[in-house]
């Protein structure tokens, strides 16, 4: 099945032929389903703190801070904006010229309202020799968003979404990029240090680099930090081999094999190169302007300050367990912390001999953390939190996709459809153990919770292979916690005309 110029091409991306054997068996025989005990709520796996409680961890975080650990904000960026614009190419394709479904006719009657407006107009009176207003009074709509999307204008539709513009200001436009730096200011800076990682595509790795060169220094004068900002790259080596209809692998029309990305879940890597204590972790698109940023920096060290007062804990248990003088009453006390804290129980715990318990304890305390925030369910699309029965027969916390749960169990599909709670990918992790070391991550992902999608490539269908996702996945065996945060700190963009909500304005 693999050509000996197959075996080459392989070798070259840095992945072995066993690999890709695997893949496309895991594409053949798929990923079984998750077994689900419940949805997540509040007093069932999600912490909802009242305000004493949170000015508590609060507290903590400033405290932990100032102990000078090292703090990093990362961002995954590498999407590019063309899923934003899709309503907007299919306009310029469209057989007729003027805006006729209601996004179109959104888009149009609130053009001003976008903060790369007057970018528009500048690249529309250059190019068409008119103005935005004067092509929209001449019915040339179609040349407005060509301007906008193309790259003799704008070339929105090529740029990454990190590097849009997004929010008014009265010094001017900002790019998500520039509210991270912001945000990593506001609740990511110990000691005047602010420390911030992009990973992003290949082919805007320049183009972000110099746009930070061009802003950082604004927002360091501003803010009175010192940013350290890094960059990284989807490894060629996580890619998965695509295969067609009938699991055989798929092939370019020069006859190369077909490798595409493998899904968020391959920055597990990158993440894992990242040597900090705590690590914030939040999608490019889910920013606000300043004046809506109260809420987001709040809860941000909320989750903070809870995941390292539990940490604390942990990290106190596993020193007494180490020293081996211990009696039961404190063995009993390390369970209801696992079980009621970290929610991750066991039915036969009591049947376990002691020696035994030491080790499971040790194994399920000594293990990353996360505190992930969790939004109210307003029936946005995507994952939500689930109590889950792992392999070895444990049940904890963790982020589902609908992809892993059995649509044909009305059960499972009830608890889906009805869980009060939604995942806006808003995490506070650490990374390194009670002795100070950095945990393996890529130790702790669990390969059957990759998924197959079907996808097609010059007009043929394929079978594509996804990785299991950062923050499902790819973070199954870390200890998790849910903490309900408000709403409006979930304002992703999805298309460009949710840059006209009221967030966004």
């Amino acid at each position: 099945m693999l050509s000996d110029q197959d075996l080459k091409q392989i070798q070259a991306r840095g992945i072995s032929k066993q690999q890709v054997e695997h893949q496309l068996e895991q594409i053949k025989s798929g990923f079984p389903f998750l077994k689900l005990e419940a949805a997540a709520a509040i007093g069932k796996g999600i912490m909802s703190p009242d305000d004493e409680e949170r000015e508590h961890y609060i507290d903590n975080w400033n405290e932990y801070k100032a102990q000078g650990h090292k703090i990093v904000k990362f961002v995954p960026a590498s999407g590019a904006a063309s899923r934003m614009f899709k309503n907007m190419f299919a306009f310029l394709d469209a057989s007729y010229d003027k805006p006729t479904t209601d996004i179109e006719k959104q888009f149009f009657d609130n053009i001003k309202k976008f903060a790369f407006r007057k970018a528009l107009c500048e690249q529309c009176k250059k190019n068409e020799g008119k103005s935005v207003c004067q092509l929209i009074e001449d019915g040339n709509y179609k040349a407005v968003v060509a301007n906008m999307l193309e790259e003799k204008g704008l070339n929105y539709g090529q740029l990454p979404k990190g590097l849009l513009l997004f929010h008014d200001y009265e010094d001017g436009p900002r790019t998500p990029m520039e509210e991270h730096l912001v945000e990593a200011a506001l609740y990511a800076n110990s000691n005047g240090e602010a420390n911030v990682h992009f990973t992003v595509s290949h082919d805007h790795l320049e183009l972000f680099k110099q746009k930070v060169a061009e802003k950082a220094d604004k927002y360091a004068k501003a803010y009175e930090v010192h940013y350290n900002i890094a960059f990284s790259e989807q490894k060629p080596s996580t890619d998965t081999i695509a295969a067609n209809p009938d699991n055989t692998p798929f092939r370019n029309e020069d006859g190369t094999l077909l490798f595409r990305p493998g899904g968020h879940g391959a920055l597990i890597e990158n993440l894992n190169e990242i040597d900090a204590d705590v690590i914030f972790i939040k999608n490019i698109d889910n920013v606000v302007p300043d004046r809506l940023k109260g809420d987001t920096v709040l809860y941000k060290n909320i989750l903070a300050g809870i995941l390292v007062s539990l940490q604390k804990q942990a990290f106190e248990y596993l020193e007494l367990l180490d020293t081996g003088e211990y009696n039961h009453a404190q063995l009993e006390e390390i369970i209801h912390f696992l079980q009621r804290d970290l929610c991750c129980r066991k039915d036969d715990i009591k049947e376990l001999e002691d020696a035994d318990l030491v080790s499971y304890l040790r194994q399920k305390l000594n293990r990353p953390m996360r505190a992930c925030g969790v939004v109210r369910n307003e029936g946005e699309a995507g994952g939500g939190p689930f109590i889950v029965y792992n392999q070895d027969g444990t049940k904890s916390l963790q982020i589902l996709e609908s992809s892993q749960i059995d649509k044909s169990n009305a059960e499972y599909m009830e608890m889906f459809t009805h869980g009060t709670h939604f995942n806006p990918v808003d995490l506070v992790c650490a990374t390194k153990n009670y002795k100070g070391e950095k945990f393996d991550l890529p130790k702790y992902v669990d390969p059957l919770t990759g998924f197959i999608s079907n996808k097609s490539k010059n007009g043929k269908d394929l079978k594509a292979l996804e990785l299991p996702g950062l923050w499902n996945g790819a973070m199954s065996d870390w200890n998790t916690v849910f903490v309900e945060v408000p709403l409006d700190t979930f304002n992703p963009v999805k298309i460009v005309n949710d840059l006209l909500r009221p967030q966004h304005q």
